[in-house]
């Protein structure tokens, strides 16, 4: 999308972050959360992602956040050490833009230079959109867990992909 920036985030961006992951837990299946977490925690998991050098990157129209995008561990026992989740979340007004395609790049790339081996992505299994992207990107269904999600009064299922970096 012309105008559009991919940065990275800083913790003057948090206000902007939250409030698109608090549209995303309240009006969404895009996460598992049930309420936005507060901005405390947001600038707590913003400043361990910054000291254990996972990115964080917001896209920026005009000045204006309108997603974010991520890279975190995908497991805490050392073995996973070599594989990250990703996550992406674009505000509601600037979905279908370009902008979640717009920011899976540079964390696909950052994942390269990491050293990781395999990037891993948890998407409730009826958001065809994030399916989409992910796919774009070469990313692969590996798994299905059927109904292990339960929000807004019904059983979802979530499908697990897996892009790997260096196959």
């Amino acid at each position: 999308m012309a105008g559009m920036i991919i940065r990275p985030a800083v913790l003057d961006d948090i206000h902007a972050i939250a409030a698109i992951y608090a549209e995303a837990v309240l009006t969404t299946t895009a996460t598992a959360d049930e309420e936005p977490p507060p901005r405390a925690q947001r600038e707590a998991w913003l400043r361990v992602h910054q000291c254990d050098g996972y990115p964080v990157f917001v896209a920026e129209i005009e000045e204006q956040i309108v997603g974010w995008g991520s890279l975190s561990p995908y497991h805490v026992r050392a073995a996973y050490r070599f594989t990250a989740e990703d996550s992406v979340y674009v505000a509601e007004h600037a979905r279908g833009r370009g902008v979640g395609r717009a920011l899976l790049a540079p964390l696909v790339a950052t994942a390269r230079s990491m050293g990781l081996h395999s990037l891993m992505a948890l998407i409730e299994g009826s958001n065809e959109a994030s399916l989409r992207l992910h796919e774009r990107f070469g990313f692969v269904r590996v798994g299905l867990a059927p109904q292990v999600m339960f929000k807004f009064e019904r059983w979802l299922d979530v499908a697990l992909l897996q892009l790997r970096l260096n196959p």
